[in-house]
């Protein structure tokens, strides 16, 4: 297993206005692209090739990797001009992945879980596909059985009694076989397939992986907080790009990330503050938990904003 197909092509809409201006996986996170994140996550465990589908504000791709690799990785662009979710998503790229099972990763997650017992586990199990599930966290949606590994209802759509145990990933392991379930052109969830598959005996499976850290970034919320934890466990990290303009009056307090080519006038005090590159902050002005976007100047005294 050497491709991993990299869900970019969602709309963002709990992180607006961020993703006015990029796709939800290209949005900074500690100076680069979130995206690269995965990538790197992904090239750890084995993977070489990308996949990648696009719709929102797809040029936006082609400036971040304008010769369509990562690291010497090439990544493939599937743009889908109707919005086609994750099942459509997956079936429009059939002729990329050919016979070879692959991984799916969600674009907006942030994450270190262990990749190898995953890709291990469905390999041994010969199923269609087999979910990463935590056996912690806010949504937990899916119903395992730890004797078996099935998953066995989403949500109680299928009347079990079991609303869920378990929280998914967004990453999962999928076989070629898969793709026969799939209707080419369809607009349609992941979900309903593998609940239809569950209902009448097919092998979707799952694999707990506690170990590591995981984060949903669809919200600012997350994303705030995300770069607060990160940067507390990595103290080498240089949160102020070098390349930023900050004047020599200015106050930089908490998880502040400032990115390059931002500027920071006179007297600005900036706590816990995600600054994009080229976004400015005006003398005098006092942020707590704001984002800036690339462009976009901040004035006054702003708490919990986006601009």
């Amino acid at each position: 297993m050497n491709k991993a197909f990299v869900l970019g092509a969602g709309l963002g809409t709990r992180l607006r206005p961020l993703t006015d201006q990029l796709p939800k996986p290209l949005i900074p996170v500690l100076r680069r692209p979130l995206i690269t994140h995965a990538f790197d996550h992904l090239r750890n465990s084995g993977m070489s090739e990308f996949i990648v589908n696009t719709h929102h504000l797809p040029g936006k791709y082609a400036e971040a990797f304008p010769d369509s690799t990562f690291k010497g990785s090439p990544i493939t662009f599937r743009h889908e001009p109707v919005l086609l979710e994750t099942a459509g998503g997956i079936a429009n790229i059939a002729d990329l992945v050919g016979n070879e099972p692959f991984l799916v990763y969600n674009g907006d997650i942030l994450t270190d879980l262990p990749l190898l017992p995953l890709m291990q586990e469905h390999e041994r199990t010969g199923r269609l596909v087999t979910l990463a599930l935590r056996s912690r966290g806010p949504a937990r949606h899916i119903a395992f059985d730890s004797s078996s590994g099935r998953i066995t209802d989403i949500r109680n759509k299928l009347a079990t009694g079991c609303s869920g145990t378990h929280q998914f990933t967004g990453i999962y392991a999928v076989s070629a076989g898969f793709l026969k379930h799939l209707t080419p052109g369809k607009i349609e969830s992941v979900i309903p397939v593998f609940l239809k598959l569950i209902a009448n005996g097919g092998s979707i499976g799952g694999i707990v992986l506690d170990q590591g850290n995981w984060r949903d970034l669809g919200d600012r919320e997350n994303y705030l907080e995300a770069h607060q934890e990160l940067l507390k466990g990595d103290s080498n990290f240089d949160p102020i790009s070098p390349a930023a303009r900050i004047h020599p009056t200015a106050r930089l307090l908490g998880a502040t990330v400032v990115g390059d080519n931002a500027e920071i006038g006179a007297d600005a005090v900036l706590e816990d503050c995600i600054l994009w590159p080229e976004a400015r902050v005006a003398d005098g002005a006092d942020l707590k938990s704001c984002i800036v976007r690339s462009g976009m100047t901040a004035r006054g005294t702003l708490r919990n904003a986006d601009v």
